[in-house]
């Protein structure tokens, strides 16, 4: 049985989602977390560590110091964004060489795939390539390996241990569609007994991600937001959860557990960490790292104090390294998961004429079957290559020359 503390969202969700919804740099300030810090502010500089208990600038020396008591650290990414994994990079680097035992929990996989992280840090693979089939890297993550090699590498060369603290995906899954009371007995067993449900900031939080760009998001009925909701809620409380686990069962008297996670997971801390509060004992924190400025060229200064325990500024956050076709395909939402539900504006395929409702057959010559081929025959390539995409168009199989040039140079 689940212990879930409920409200009526619905009708809350709905009156908050009509509402006129903060602009994305927002998100930066919104008066939530902490009440000790939701009030003020706190300085963002370039390559700078800001504690932001008092907004002193500290030194990374320091930050250890301050990281010397705590046992679980969440450090929020951008998962495109070079700048973040080279923070988090550098901050488990650290905390090693400082004589901390140091484990590394991953949202990049589901807590099942543990087998494929323990080879992995025991050197058994020969090549990253044979980790990243054996592994099924591009079916439990949808982001270029490039942009984890620096961290896995990291972890292999110091017998560094990683863990897998998400959920399997369909799990979450049916907790959005289904609910708590409906889940299978096997779904059961991945995730906590109970989850927090009634935190108006994590709510506040959420919405706040939405804006009128998000054609896939901005007219979602009530009764479906809620699902949503509520999946979010208990992703947080998985990963935190297994988190926790991995520290329990295989840290030391001073071993610290870094979770790498993304950012909307870990801000303002009323995601794992809020969702840990009662189950944990000990001290956790959270990093992040927060560009110089936003995607608007809008200088960032500073944000919100609780947005988390410290500040790292990085530079203004540029295009992906790695190329994107620009395209969301169905997955599990349809019964063709290569079916192409959304093009963003101005990407690779919004320029060569794909168009939602085709159906992806093959990319760069290797058949696709979803998201997860997609992403491994995307893996392959780089900007400024030309690629054949071959889709199904209402009768016709239609072949398309794709040009994987960045948006800015695409207009």
């Amino acid at each position: 049985m689940y212990t879930v503390i409920r409200i009526r969202w619905p009708a809350i969700l709905a009156l908050l989602f009509s509402a006129a919804l903060p602009a994305a740099d927002d998100l930066l300030r919104l008066p939530i977390g902490d009440p000790a810090r939701r009030d003020r502010e706190a300085p963002v500089v370039l390559d700078a560590i800001t504690d932001t208990s008092n907004n002193q600038l500290i030194s990374t020396t320091q930050l250890l110091e301050q990281l010397s008591d705590v046992g679980i650290l969440f450090i929020g990414e951008e998962h495109t964004n070079v700048d973040f994994h080279r923070v988090q990079a550098h901050v488990i680097r650290s905390l090693h060489e400082s004589g901390r035992q140091v484990l590394i929990g991953l949202e990049m996989f589901p807590y099942t795939a543990q087998q494929a992280l323990d080879r992995w840090t025991r050197g058994q693979y020969a090549t990253d390539a044979e980790f990243i089939s054996s592994a099924d890297w591009y079916t439990n993550w949808g982001y270029n390996w490039g942009y984890y090699t620096e961290i896995f590498h990291l972890a292999r060369d110091n017998r560094i241990r990683m863990f897998g603290i998400n959920a399997p995906r369909d799990v979450i899954k049916a907790v959005r569609t289904e609910g708590f009371e409906k889940l299978s007995a096997e779904d059961a067993e991945h995730i906590p007994t109970s989850v927090a449900m009634n935190d108006p900031d994590h709510q506040r939080l959420y919405l706040a991600y939405f804006d009128d760009g998000d054609s896939l998001h901005t007219q979602i009925p009530a009764e479906q937001l809620d699902g949503m909701v509520r999946a979010q809620a208990t992703w947080d409380a998985v990963m935190g959860w297994n988190a926790l686990q991995a520290l329990r069962r295989h840290g030391g008297p001073n071993a610290i557990v870094v979770v790498l996670i993304g950012a909307g997971h870990a801000v303002y801390d009323v995601g794992s960490q809020r969702q840990l509060k009662d189950r944990f004992d000990g001290k956790m924190a959270s990093l992040l790292p927060v560009p110089i400025q936003d995607h608007q060229g809008e200088k960032i200064t500073a944000v919100q104090a609780s947005y988390a325990n410290f500040l790292w500024g990085v530079p203004p956050a540029a295009t992906p390294i790695y190329p994107s076709l620009g395209v969301s395909l169905a997955g599990s939402l349809g019964r063709a998961p290569n079916n192409i539900i959304q093009i963003e504006k101005d990407t690779p395929a919004d320029v060569a004429g794909l168009r939602v409702g085709d159906q992806l057959l093959s990319l760069a010559g290797q058949t696709v079957s979803g998201p997860a081929t997609m992403r491994q025959a995307m893996g392959k390539l780089r900007w400024g290559d030309e690629t054949e995409v071959e889709v199904r168009r209402e009768k016709d199989t239609v072949k398309i020359s794709v040009l994987l040039r960045r948006p800015s140079q695409t207009n």
